[in-house]
């Protein structure tokens, strides 16, 4: 199977641990974070500027609300604000009282309930857990003994969820009920081998298949619904992180990636670690729900 490389530089951004990437389709803009760099970041492509925003905790994701606004998953809980530079209220505490923890990868189902994931900062072993965060702020423990959480999303029709523990290696698949919420059944869909890299964050493509990012693995794969590879595309970058299909016909894939933890002779021979690229793969994405629906 040829590798390829179909990839550009959105912006040169240098983050320490890009993540979270999301399209809000209302303002045609690109939602991001840097987790390391406590940032928080909107490019939009029609002018090519990037505007940012400095925050008091690490962010590990994300995401526009349905009555305006943003919501971010930060180390206390999910916060929520009214504008991009607007203060930041808690809406859902989670683990509040273990200060070794903070939220990571997070999305919300086309009900608009937030599934979000918390790891160790040290990322020991089966510390964290999956959450549900509905509309109204209740939150329920889904998922126990997970080290470090990762990509989160759906199958076109809903029927499944997919999930990532990057340290599994492995990319799970668990039935879903929409109506009520419920994930059940959980079993690996994919097993990553090692020297492909870590799973990392994830998307759905309109036609069922998923985008996974592949952290020390310098690459985005493409898999099946029946989990096998169907593409590589080569990155310039050792950790990708993220992605995440935007632009007014949801065929970019734009890839988040890091530059924590290379030493300076990895970052001399990657200048472009910590850059948001974009691809265009040839299919279309899934338009991501905000928080509520």
């Amino acid at each position: 199977m040829p590798a390829r490389s179909e990839w550009s530089v959105v912006a040169d951004c240098h983050n320490l641990l890009g993540e979270g990437p999301w399209w809000d389709a209302r303002t045609g803009t690109l939602l991001w974070v840097d987790i390391d760099g406590r940032l928080l970041q909107r490019h939009d492509p029609s002018s090519g500027r990037t505007v940012t925003r400095s925050l008091d905790q690490k962010a590990g994701a994300v995401m526009a609300r349905a009555g305006g606004g943003l919501a971010l998953a930060l180390e206390d809980g999910v916060s929520v604000a009214d504008t991009d530079l607007g203060p930041l209220r808690l809406a859902a505490s989670i683990e509040p009282d273990d200060p070794g923890m903070r939220l990571n990868d997070a999305k919300c189902d086309r009900r608009g309930r937030l599934w979000v994931g918390s790891m160790a900062h040290d990322a020991r072993p089966r510390a964290g857990a999956l959450y549900r965060v509905d509309p109204d702020g209740s939150v329920e423990r889904i998922l126990v003994d997970v080290t470090i959480s990762n990509g989160i999303d759906w199958s076109p029709d809903d029927r499944l969820m997919y999930y990532i523990d990057s340290a599994t290696r492995r990319v799970d698949v668990l039935d879903y009920d929409l109506t009520t919420g419920r994930a059940s059944g959980r079993r690996a869909l994919i097993r990553i081998p090692e020297a492909a890299g870590l799973p990392d964050g994830m998307t759905v493509d309109a036609e069922g298949y998923l985008w996974v990012a592949l952290w020390d693995g310098w690459s985005v794969r493409r898999y099946s619904p029946s989990g096998a590879l169907d593409r590589i595309v080569q990155l310039p970058v050792a950790r990708p992180t993220s992605c995440a299909f935007g632009g007014p016909d949801l065929a970019d894939l734009y890839v988040t990636s890091a530059a924590s933890g290379l030493s300076a002779s990895e970052f001399a021979a990657q200048s472009l670690a910590g850059a948001l690229f974009v691809l265009r793969p040839g299919v279309r994405g899934v338009e991501a729900t905000p928080f509520g629906g």
